[in-house]
């Protein structure tokens, strides 16, 4: 109230009036006696506001007290463009985060004099107290800021706004508590997964979850503080601060570095069944008499065949030609097709199979002159299949698969142009197809069938009158009757798919290279695979010359082992014209070999064509 520089009264009552200038006393005086006065006719009223250069004028009534008290302006503070003049070396930098839209107060080791902030759009501070710093996160992005102490020593704290992870990390922990190994943390304008889920489908609702949060983040409408003096602090909506736009354009992004634990890898299995029936039924007549009475000549044509050859004729030649002709057929034909594609790929992601053949069709387009050109437009038939797994937890595996079966159809589209001789066939491609998203465990099957088609088409071509008498009317019709039945059949099994062993079979390994004289006498076109040759043991290696031998460790020898059989002594028997054997290995006559091992020997016998019971050279040792 000590600041009131002056107050001016007007009074206007009664048609009269007056204007005085009052110290602040007299002002308060007069508000009172204006107050006790407000029961006489002329009533007064007292008003007060802040008077200043610019004051807009008011009207005045008759009967009213307009009382205004003018506030000298406070000088204006000259603003030093220069930053804070620091005293020494800068202090070691301090990292502080904050998340977008929200604030947090830092404790500095000494009262502030002067603070500089490198990006007011990304960050807003103000003191709270002479060592608290009170930051807001404005916009996503990284800033920094200078601050001088009492002592004029300046210390930098590096602040980096990005997105909530704590807000995202209890979602994630409220939503999905099964997921114990998720791990959310802010990079710049990113928010970074990482741990392990359970399945594909688990991570696709961690990453929706972490978009939700992070879906154009920014401080709108956020209420800023306001302080009196430097004491306590209150936050108050009164005023309101637009985000501005970040320089990044607040584009968050969301890194997924989350791990499944999970195989990944599903085996599709696929067997697709078609059955085709066709029943043709014919049966057509075809007449011709020709006769002369007189000066008169009569003749009767009738033909109702089908088209194809007669089976039963009879001609007369007489006076009287009679020719007779009946058509009778009956055609059935099956088709059956069996195709089992397999194919497999990653959880998550789509893998396509075709078996069949491309088919290019013309295809007329302007050309922008007026005219048109053709261009060739590629289609696809055959058996095409297109699935994508998802392998969830416990082993199940969310399927979505969708076969299909075309073919080229016997009966092409014709196509005409005027003034044009010649016709033209387009191919028609007949197309089956099922879609359909399923769960199933591993091994499953599932079936999609119902794809039946049953055409039935019947044509009738006769004598009117003649035609429709029962029994003999037939001689005097054609009929055609023509019936298509079609199933189609889809079993999709779907597995996980795990890597191989070292020791797999091939579709080769029962196939061996054939000779000429198999083939031409024997028919053998396949011959025999040799046996396998076990692979020769490699010889223990001695230590290097200079170092020295480490003792051999006897294993333990197992108690359940069988007793080897005993050495056996076989003579020798020499191949004809040959020399004993003790004499071709420098033994003395007489002298027997022993056989080392029963299986050994077996085995040179085999593959030296020598009866049981004999052992060869390559076996025999002399004895001491």
């Amino acid at each position: 109230m000590d600041r009131i520089d002056h107050l001016r009264w007007s009074s206007h009552a009664n048609g009269r009036h007056g204007e005085r200038r009052f110290g602040w006393r007299a002002a308060a005086c007069m508000a009172l006696c204006a107050g006790l006065a407000a029961t006489q006719a002329a009533a007064q009223t007292l008003a007060m506001a802040a008077a200043e250069p610019s004051q807009r004028t008011e009207v005045v009534r008759p009967g009213q007290v307009q009382v205004t008290v003018g506030l000298p302006r406070a000088p204006e503070r000259p603003v030093s463009l220069k930053g804070p003049n620091c005293v020494g070396d800068l202090r070691e930098h301090t990292q502080v985060s904050v998340p977008v839209g929200k604030s947090t107060i830092v404790t500095l080791p000494e009262a502030v004099r002067n603070r500089t902030v490198g990006n007011p759009n990304i960050l807003q501070a103000m003191l709270v107290s002479p060592r608290e710093l009170y930051l807001l996160g404005m916009s996503l992005g990284s800033t920094n800021m200078i601050v001088q102490g009492r002592s004029g020593a300046c210390s930098v704290i590096d602040v980096e706004v990005g997105a909530d992870p704590a807000g995202v990390q209890a979602a994630l922990a409220r939503l999905m508590p099964e997921e114990k190994d998720i791990h959310v943390s802010a990079a710049a304008d990113s928010l970074v997964l990482a741990g392990t889920v359970s399945d594909a489908l688990a991570a696709q609702r961690v990453v929706e979850i972490a978009s939700a949060f992070v879906r154009r983040e920014t401080a709108k409408d956020v209420p800023t503080a306001s302080c009196k003096q430097l004491g306590n602090c209150m936050s108050t909506p009164d005023e309101k601060v637009a985000a501005a736009p970040s320089p990044n354009g607040d584009n968050v992004r969301i890194v997924n570095m989350l791990s499944i634990g999970a195989p990944q890898q599903v085996l599709l299995e696929v067997k697709v069944a078609e059955v085709s029936k066709t029943l043709i039924d014919q049966l057509g007549a075809s007449a011709n008499i020709n006769g002369a009475i007189g000066s008169w000549n009569f003749g009767l044509l009738a033909d109702f065949l089908s088209g194809a050859t007669s089976l039963i004729s009879a001609t007369k030649n007489n006076h009287l030609p009679l020719n007779l002709n009946l058509d009778a057929e009956k055609r059935d034909g099956l088709v059956k097709i069996l195709a089992e594609p397999n194919l497999m790929a990653i959880s998550g992601q789509t893998a396509s199979f075709l078996a069949g053949g491309k088919v290019f069709i013309p295809v007329p387009q302007s050309n922008g002159t007026g005219g048109s050109t053709i261009t060739l437009q590629e289609e696809q038939f055959g058996v095409a299949l297109k699935f994508t797994p998802t392998v969830l937890a416990g082993g199940r595996i969310n399927l979505q698969v969708a076969p299909e079966v075309s073919e080229l159809s016997s009966t092409g589209v014709t196509l005409t142009a005027p003034n044009i001789n010649g016709s033209t066939i387009l191919p028609l491609i007949t197309t089956r197809r099922a879609s359909t998203t399923v769960q199933l465990r591993d091994g499953q099957s599932f079936a999609i069938g119902g794809l039946i088609k049953n055409n039935v088409t019947s044509n009738v071509n006769g004598l009117p009158g003649l035609g429709e008498v029962p029994v003999l009317g037939a001689l005097f019709r054609s009929t055609n009757f023509q019936q298509d039945k079609t199933e189609l059949m889809f079993v999709v099994t779907p597995h996980l798919a795990k890597p191989l062993g070292a020791n797999y079979r091939l579709p080769t390994d029962t196939f061996g290279q054939t000779n000429t004289p198999g083939v031409l006498l024997m028919g053998d076109m396949e011959g025999k695979k040799a046996p396998a040759v076990a692979p020769a043991p490699v010889p223990a290696q001695g230590p290097a010359p200079g170092t020295p031998a480490t003792p051999a460790t006897v294993p333990a020898t197992p108690a359940a082992v069988p007793p080897e059989p005993p050495t056996q002594i076989v003579p020798l028997l020499p191949a004809p014209g040959m020399p004993p054997a003790s004499t071709q290995q420098g033994l003395p006559p007489g002298t027997a070999a022993t056989t080392i091992s029963r299986t050994a020997a077996r085995q040179d016998i085999a593959q030296a064509g020598r009866p049981p019971g004999a052992v060869g050279p390559s076996d025999a040792r002399s004895l001491p």
